[in-house]
């Protein structure tokens, strides 16, 4: 899936660079995989940063709230409430 995932990415002008935090044309990232907690060389699944980042969080929250993080065992609702991220997510209309 990963592989699927980067060809994907490179089709919409991605360019990956050894740099982490880089701006870019697109990023696909697996938040989850049901319940499942992955941890290979490439690939950590849930997501390391998941509950750092207001802007996937939010949008998560209004369709899974209720859903709990198979690591740190509490709700979307719960880590949205808990994020110090100060990003102001707006929505898309």
């Amino acid at each position: 899936m990963l592989h699927e995932i980067f060809k994907i990415e490179k089709l919409l002008g991605r360019v990956r660079n050894s740099l982490h935090f880089e701006s870019r044309v697109i990023d696909i990232d697996i938040l989850f995989y049901d319940d499942e907690i992955i941890y290979e060389e490439n690939l950590e699944i849930p997501h390391p940063l998941l509950h750092r980042r207001r802007f996937t969080l939010e949008p998560l929250a209004e369709i899974a709230g209720d859903m709990v993080h198979p690591v740190l065992l509490k709700t979307i609702d719960t880590l949205l409430n808990e994020c110090d991220d100060p990003l102001k997510v707006v929505k898309f209309k």
